[in-house]
């Protein structure tokens, strides 16, 4: 990604957290690192543990930041998750958000995608 490329996504992730206060999570952990890829943020709200994908877009061009979120990325940030819990003892149920931001839209899609495919909850 070049850095014009990495100025949005870093604006749009504190956006993003800046959205999911106001929404009432409370955010864990922000860009966690595995071998399987990055975890965007991870919070809690009502009671789950929550791993959220941001994806920022200037403009409508090539779907909007929908159109990100492909399978691959998914089973990336799925993976990920399971990484993160490998080695933070947890009991809270999960969930997959996503987060799209388009412009000065910001977008939550609660429980995006779900670790078996089809997922009744995918936008």
């Amino acid at each position: 990604m070049n850095g014009k490329g990495q100025q949005l996504g870093r604006e749009g992730e504190n956006r993003a957290c800046q959205y999911l206060r106001q929404q009432g999570y409370g955010i864990i952990a922000r860009n966690w690192h595995s071998r399987f890829g990055e975890i965007d943020i991870i919070a809690r709200d009502e009671g789950s543990l929550v791993f959220v994908e941001v994806k920022a877009r200037s403009k409508a061009g090539f779907g909007g930041p929908e159109a990100a979120l492909d399978v691959h990325k998914r089973k990336r940030v799925i993976a990920a998750a399971k990484a993160y819990l490998s080695v933070v003892e947890s009991d809270l149920p999960v969930r997959f958000d996503f987060v799209a931001l388009q412009g000065e839209k910001v977008t939550l899609y609660k429980g995006a995608f779900c670790e078996e495919e089809p997922c009744l909850h995918a936008y």
